[in-house]
């Protein structure tokens, strides 16, 4: 199963048997007021020092979202889209709820774009998956529906079923959709984590896809939120996820270990090199 995304001159493949690949969450105003403050002011030369300072700490991809208020995201999106593919050579997760921002993204992006991302619900099934099938992306599927996220991994594989079956019928190949599984924060709920391990692993049993997860989202309202975010980042892995939503500069050294481990780096190369850049 291998999912493959690209640039105009680069390619990443995302497949269980090889490294896992580290999508940059960054250039997402969400969480982020500098660069919703900069999105607001049309300051573009932001978002290319985020961008550069996310490929040059190891992003495989960068996801770019520019949704926050008081911006016109049908005009903003594709726009930054342009600034991105003339700063970095790495492919991009085209980030959004709004179909025509979307869209307007897709028609300019130069190569197969990642599109992030298309839900169970009813209206983002018909809007977005024609899209993705029209520009000839990839695309996230989150498992959540018209009653929400679930809490119990059994809706979430269901969900994962109906985004698979809905986005082939649609004429997506199953190379082509990744699911995320959606971590939930554990300290409102203890039993959120093992649930989503345990929904990554019957995914990966019964639909063979790649799959995603946003690691930070475990440990909000706790103390020390790194060391719970890396060991969560570890057991998914572990449990199926071929692709990481993540701040890179943060979590790239612990995916790497956990890469090593599961015999995903020959003769121990990238953590090798990796921790010499670090340890200069």
């Amino acid at each position: 199963m291998e999912t493959r995304v690209t640039s105009s001159t680069q390619e990443v493949i995302i497949a269980p048997e090889r490294p896992t690949v580290l999508i940059g969450e960054r250039i997402n105003p969400s969480g982020n007021k500098k660069l919703a403050g900069a999105l607001r002011k049309d300051d573009l030369d932001f978002v290319r020092k985020e961008a550069l300072a996310q490929v040059q700490a190891g992003a495989d991809i960068l996801d770019v979202n520019v949704s926050t208020f008081g911006v016109d995201e049908v005009t903003l999106l594709p726009q930054v889209v342009q600034v991105l593919m003339g700063t970095v050579q790495v492919p991009l997760c085209i980030d959004s709820a709004d179909p025509a921002a979307l869209e307007a993204a897709l028609r300019v992006y130069q190569g197969k774009a990642l599109v992030n991302s298309v839900t169970g619900e009813e209206q983002s099934l018909g809007k977005i998956l024609p899209l993705v099938r029209e520009y000839g992306a990839a695309v996230v599927g989150l498992v959540q529906d018209d009653d929400g996220v679930p809490r119990d991994k059994e809706r979430r594989v269901s969900i994962a079923h109906k985004l698979v079956v809905q986005a082939e019928s649609a004429g997506i190949n199953r190379d082509d959709i990744i699911i995320d599984c959606l971590a939930c924060a554990i300290g409102a709920d203890t039993s959120s984590g093992l649930e989503v391990i345990q929904a990554i692993s019957q995914v990966k049993a019964e639909l063979g896809v790649n799959q995603t997860i946003g690691a930070s989202n475990v440990s909000f309202g706790l103390p020390d939120r790194m060391l719970l975010n890396n060991a969560f980042l570890a057991m998914a892995i572990g449990a199926g996820v071929t692709c990481m939503l993540t701040d890179v500069v943060n979590s790239r050294p612990q995916v790497l270990a956990v890469d090593l481990i599961m015999n995903r780096d020959r003769r121990a190369r990238r953590y090798v090199e990796s921790y010499r850049q670090r340890n200069p």
